[in-house]
C-alpha cells in the first residue's frame, strides 16, 4: 500500500499528493456502494407502514413514473439514506455529499425537505406547518414543494409498487462518476 510521508501537509511533496489523488479517487469510486448499504440499512426501520428503504424507492419510483431527470429521480432516492446519522439534519448531510455532483436546486431541496415535508404533520406535533413560507422568494421553493407533495409525502403505501434498487443504481453511478478535482 501507497503512504505519503508527510507529518504536516505543507511539508508534502508532489508524490504525497499523487496517492491524496488517488485516495480520493478510490473513495468516490466506493461512494455510490457506502450510499446504497445506507439505504438498505434504512430496511430495518419498520415504525412506517412500509420501510424506509422502501420509501425511498417508492419516492424514487414515483418521480421516475412521472418523468423526472436522472439527477432529480437519483436524488429522490437518496433524499433520506442519512436519516439514521442524522434525524433532524438528514436533507442537510445527504445535499452535503451529493453538492458537487447534484443542481443547487437540488442540494436546497435536498436540504430544506424535512422542513417543507412538516407542512403535512406539523399541527400534530405542535409545529408550524407554514414554516416553510419563509423561503418563498428561493428560487428552489415551488420545486420543494412538488417534491415533497408529489413524491415524498405520499410514498408510505404498501400496495404501490416500487422499482427495484436495481433500476436506480445505474442512474446514481452515472451521477457520481464524474472525476475527482480539489476544492477550489
Amino acid at each position: 500500500m501507497e503512504r505519503m510521508h508527510f507529518t504536516r501537509m505543507d511539508a508534502g511533496s508532489d508524490a504525497d499528493f499523487q496517492i491524496l489523488r488517488r485516495v480520493h479517487e478510490q473513495t468516490l469510486r466506493n461512494l455510490p456502494d457506502r450510499l446504497f448499504a445506507l439505504l438498505r440499512d434504512l430496511a430495518s426501520d419498520t415504525a412506517y407502514t412500509i420501510t424506509r428503504y422502501d420509501h425511498c424507492l417508492q419516492t424514487a419510483t414515483r418521480a421516475l413514473r412521472d418523468g423526472k431527470d436522472e439527477e432529480y429521480v437519483a436524488v429522490a432516492l437518496l433524499h433520506d439514506a442519512c436519516e439514521s446519522l442524522g434525524p433532524f439534519n438528514h436533507g442537510e448531510v445527504i445535499a452535503a455529499i451529493l453538492r458537487p455532483f447534484i443542481s443547487r436546486d437540488n442540494a436546497w431541496m435536498l436540504t430544506q425537505h424535512g422542513l417543507f415535508q412538516t407542512y403535512f404533520y406539523g399541527r400534530h406535533l405542535g409545529l408550524d406547518p407554514n414554516a416553510r413560507d419563509k423561503f418563498k422568494s428561493d428560487p428552489a421553493y415551488e420545486r420543494t414543494v412538488e417534491f415533497c407533495a408529489k413524491y415524498d409525502e405520499v410514498s408510505f403505501d404498501p400496495a404501490y409498487p416500487n422499482e427495484p434498487l436495481s433500476t436506480f443504481e445505474p442512474m446514481v453511478r452515472r451521477l457520481l462518476a464524474k472525476p475527482w478535482t480539489p476544492p477550489a
